[in-house]
């Protein structure tokens, strides 16, 4: 079966663009718990935020909120990133700058939202020890240093209470524009000057929340008001010199249903910015990222000039690219699409360059802003879980983010900073990508948790894979091209039920069946009322065959059912996740069907026992004399023990009969995937679950990324080359 489509044109279009001398790819990941005392609660919930880096780039110093605190980590050497330790704040951090080796940190003291209050913290970073403080008079938010180091800007944002009234502004007191003159290592608390910000803007006017600032290097700080969608230039002695609103963007072709599905089909007009975080590109030019909040984010970023004027409006090209990449989070499809939060501007070489971080799709956009008119993007780089701040080292060739999501120490992800470097190379991420297919009406084909993959019967390199229950009102099987680099999603075929998106599917494993179609296997879960089944599907994707499972198999089914589905001659060979209830401890079922005689059978697999959580199968295939499975357990980063292709003599895969005494098959290991998944710099990822061995021999593993949920987004896809 040779099912490749004519889609050459749009591939050597991109095999035809050149790839940039220099790319950015991560090398290391820190997770913020490691700097946690000896002895302290590593339970904690921990977080890295906004981040700087000292002038000779050796030391990072990140704001940690829930714990109180600053942390600081050694880049000394940054592929090997050493735990600074903690300071603590007597407050929550909002920010932090840094001006040669002392830190200034804004810091939230407010007892309530009508009463707000917040220092600024002074601390010398060699020593550790907090040298000074100053009374801000509100809440602070962000903060940032001029570019000669004389003062310091703090935007008072005296946020608003969202479960007051009707949680919009205004809400009083108001916020406002606090500058500071800095000598050396010490703030002048003296010469504190307040800018009054109220009036300036159409949207509540008496109650402007200043929710990020910025200074160039000619001491003109920018401040962004994001409920109020408005930005204001203020000179270094005070004078608001310009001040404008952010404006509206009509968004069309976006995805803004939360059902299960990456449709961009819909449209959102004068959709506000509500710009977050600002930098100054040059002189006259800034950049801001324009997550929303109350009534707008309009999904990407915008480029100003200093009078006001909009040089560059990104519209959907930047969720566009998240989505081709399958990193976009349709759980926010109804709120703010990618959220495009974070900014960062610096120059490496000669080229300035434009970093735009996505929070809920958990990237960073690399763009070339060169001509600001018509920045290039040039790489998105997968940048860990919420990812809040960034900060650029260009002297090092250096990127770093701050991730603030923090999932808990069982299984789940810790809160990171991770490390990036820009060197002669080509990008390793993504490693799975749909750019080159478009819907018919130019949005992307949009994609994400991989599951189960097959490989085609005769073109090498060419595999079908499935999607999971995320996208219960999408199932698709997508047809990828391997041989490409970054691999790549060629057609999308939808599973239908009479010409409909079959719903009731959660698809983890697809197998060819011999006649230009496949079968299909769903886990099922009864509690949700979806059937543990397989599922005949021709070459069209349309459903022409439903198999239940029988009495004797779901009289003993738990909700952990078919995750992989292969054939040997006639016979489908099913991988059952975990132990059903009448399984012997640590052993799962291999179970058998035959759809010409309609017999049921199985043998019984011997699982790894766990040293943490479960240890399952994720993934079925059968190759030569040997059929290969993924078994894996249920960890994330370092507590992660199991992530192995084992194999079994197809000789020993004979199906006994259901109800009676099952054979036993025997195992060989055939990889370790844990040194595969660290391949990225980031941390071990959980799920395992995609195994395909093509007509050469050669075999392609992928990761599922749970459709972007509580998840970095992450998909691996990589070669492990040839096996028996």
């Amino acid at each position: 079966m040779n099912r490749l489509l004519a889609y050459s044109s749009a591939l050597a279009l991109i095999a035809g663009t050149a790839q940039a001398d220099m790319t950015f790819n991560r090398i290391a990941s820190f997770a913020t718990p490691d700097n946690m005392s000896e002895g302290a609660d590593i339970s904690a919930e921990t977080s890295a935020e906004i981040i700087a880096a000292t002038p000779d780039g050796m030391t990072l110093v990140y704001t940690d909120s829930p714990l109180g605190a600053i942390g600081l980590v050694d880049i000394t050497d940054p592929a090997h990133p050493q735990p600074g330790g903690n300071i603590a704040m007597d407050g929550e951090p909002t920010s932090v700058a840094i001006i040669g080796g002392t830190a200034f940190v804004g810091v939230n003291t407010s007892e309530s939202y009508t009463n707000p209050s917040g220092k600024l913290a002074v601390v010398d970073i060699a020593s550790k020890d907090v040298t000074g403080t100053c009374d801000l008079g509100g809440q602070p938010d962000s903060i940032a240093a001029a570019k000669d180091g004389s003062f310091i800007a703090v935007a008072i944002e005296n946020e608003r209470d969202e479960d007051a009234g009707d949680g919009r502004v205004g809400q009083m007191p108001a916020g406002y524009l606090a500058l500071l003159p800095v000598d050396g290592d010490t703030a002048l608390c003296d010469g504190l000057t307040t800018v009054d910000l109220t009036g300036l803007a159409e949207i509540a006017p008496e109650d402007p929340e200043p929710e990020f600032v910025d200074i160039n290097s000619l001491g003109e700080t920018v401040v962004t008001m994001q409920e109020n969608n408005h930005i204001a230039i203020v000179d270094k002695d005070g004078n608001v010199t310009a001040t404008f609103s952010a404006g509206a963007v009509d968004l069309e072709n976006i995805d803004v249903a939360e059902e299960g599905a990456l449709t961009f089909d819909s449209s959102q007009m004068g959709r506000l910015r509500e710009p977050d975080a600002v930098k100054w590109l040059d002189d006259n030019h800034f950049v801001i990222a324009n997550e929303g909040d109350m009534d707008g984010g309009a999904r990407g970023w915008t480029i100003f000039a200093k009078d006001g004027s909009v040089v560059y409006e990104a519209g959907t090209s930047f969720e566009y690219a998240v989505a081709e990449i399958g990193h976009y989070p349709e759980k926010r499809s109804g709120n703010k699409g990618v959220e495009p939060e974070s900014v960062e501007v610096a120059t490496f070489g000669d080229t300035p360059m434009v970093f735009i971080g996505a929070e809920r799709a958990s990237v960073v956009g690399v763009y070339d802003a060169t001509d600001p008119a018509a920045p290039v993007l040039e790489q998105i780089l997968p940048s860990g879980i919420g990812p809040e701040g960034y900060v650029a080292i260009p002297e090092r060739n250096l990127l770093v983010s701050a991730n603030e999501t923090d999932l808990g120490p069982d299984g789940g992800v810790r809160a990171h900073v991770m490390i990036f470097e820009r060197a002669e190379g080509e990008p390793q991420y993504p490693m799975l990508t749909s750019k080159g297919i478009t819907l018919e009406n130019g949005a992307p084909v949009g994609w994400g948790a991989i599951s189960g993959q097959v490989a085609d019967a005769e073109a090498p390199g060419i595999l079908y894979a499935v999607n999971d229950s995320f996208y219960g009102m999408q199932p698709t099987i997508f047809t990828i091209d391997a041989t490409a680099k970054p691999a790549r999603i060629v057609e999308a075929i939808r599973v239908t039920r009479a010409g409909q998106p079959a719903q009731k599917l959660d698809m983890e494993g697809i197998t060819l069946d011999g006649a230009g179609g496949f079968w299909i296997a769903s886990e099922g879960r009864t509690d949700r009322v979806i059937p543990h089944a397989i599922y005949n599907v021709d070459a069209k994707g349309e459903i022409k065959k439903e198999i239940g499972l029988p009495p004797e198999l779901m009289a003993n089914e738990t909700r952990f059912g078919f995750e992989g589905i292969t054939r040997i001659g006639n016979t489908l060979w099913m991988a059952v996740q975990r132990e059903w209830k009448d399984d012997p401890k640590d052993h799962v079922k291999l179970v058998a069907y035959n759809p010409e005689s309609k017999e049921w059978g199985a043998v019984l697999y011997p699982k790894v026992a766990p040293e943490k959580g479960w240890v399952g199968l994720s993934e079925i295939v059968a190759h030569g004399d040997w059929v290969y499975v993924i078994e894996r357990d249920n960890q994330i980063g370092e507590a992660a023990v199991t992530k192995k292709i084992f194999r079994i003599p197809a000789a020993e895969m004979v199906p006994a009969a259901l109800g009676g005494e099952l054979p036993v098959v025997s195992k060989e290991e055939v990889r370790d995937l844990l040194p595969d998944l660290l391949q990225l710099g980031g941390y071990v990822q959980d799920k395992v679950e995609g195994l395909a061995i093509d007509v050469n021999g050669e075999a392609f593993v992928s990761t599922d990324n749970d459709g972007v949920d509580d998840h970095s987004g992450e998909t691996l896809f990589f070669s492990i080359g040839t096996v028996e």
